[in-house]
């Protein structure tokens, strides 16, 4: 009997510090605890180390459920709880960028006022966030495959004021500026914990939006892959 109980405790222990092991149905919820807002190095120190890093992703080792609730939270989460004001300055007030979240355990949505994911599928749809190309070449991204996770940037114009992607200029730009703001915030978080990053352009919105059953009012317009550094 205690060596059912301690396994028991074990595989409990397993289930929150990978979130590759969440158990979860499709449009469930999943809580993340909550994120630890205090340490870190400085911000200065943060700027001075902030880097991209293309195709020199480690190991890929997944991150715990305490980084990733970290990660999401600095990304663009609730810093005011009064009005749900957020960590990344949105125009218009908008808060029009869904965060979609890429893991070998499947594609997820944050959700910033729950501090949660929505799981959307139960699917491994890392390889659909990065374009491939000839080896060596600047196109070629292979590395979201298999790193650790990737934050896709999804403007949705429903939020924008009503406001359409064709020929309203005004809600592309201020909608890349919103997705721009959440990534940097990435970046500083990334350089203070020492995980490595990289913010890509070259995606292919057709098929984010085909694998990730986006509605037409949707477009995925920036990706920020994160994972470890390679020794």
């Amino acid at each position: 009997m205690k060596k059912i109980i301690f396994a028991g405790v074990i595989a409990g222990l397993v289930l929150l510090a990978n979130p590759c092991f969440l158990p979860a149905q499709d449009g469930e919820v999943i809580k993340l605890p909550p994120p630890q807002i205090s340490g870190g190095k400085p911000l200065m120190e943060a700027l001075k180390l902030r880097q991209s890093t293309r195709g020199e992703f480690g190991p890929a080792v997944n991150l715990t459920q305490q980084q990733l609730s970290n990660l999401l939270w600095a990304a663009n989460g609730v810093n005011r709880e009064k009005g749900n004001y957020r960590t990344a300055p949105t125009a218009a007030g908008w808060n029009n960028i869904d965060i979609y979240v890429t893991t070998s355990d499947g594609l997820f949505i944050y959700d910033a006022v729950a501090h949660g994911l929505k799981v959307v599928k139960k699917e491994d749809v890392r390889a659909n966030s990065g374009l491939e190309g000839p080896a060596g070449g600047m196109m070629r991204q292979d590395f979201a495959k298999t790193a650790p996770c990737s934050l896709i940037y999804v403007a949705d114009m429903e939020k924008a004021g009503g406001m359409k992607w064709e020929g309203e200029e005004v809600g592309a730009t201020w909608s890349y500026a919103n997705a721009a703001a959440i990534a940097q915030n990435v970046y500083l978080y990334c350089a203070s914990e020492g995980l490595a990053c990289i913010l890509r352009a070259m995606i292919d919105p057709a098929q984010v939006a085909k694998s990730f059953n986006l509605r037409p009012g949707q477009k995925a317009i920036l990706t920020t892959t994160i994972g470890q550094f390679a020794k």
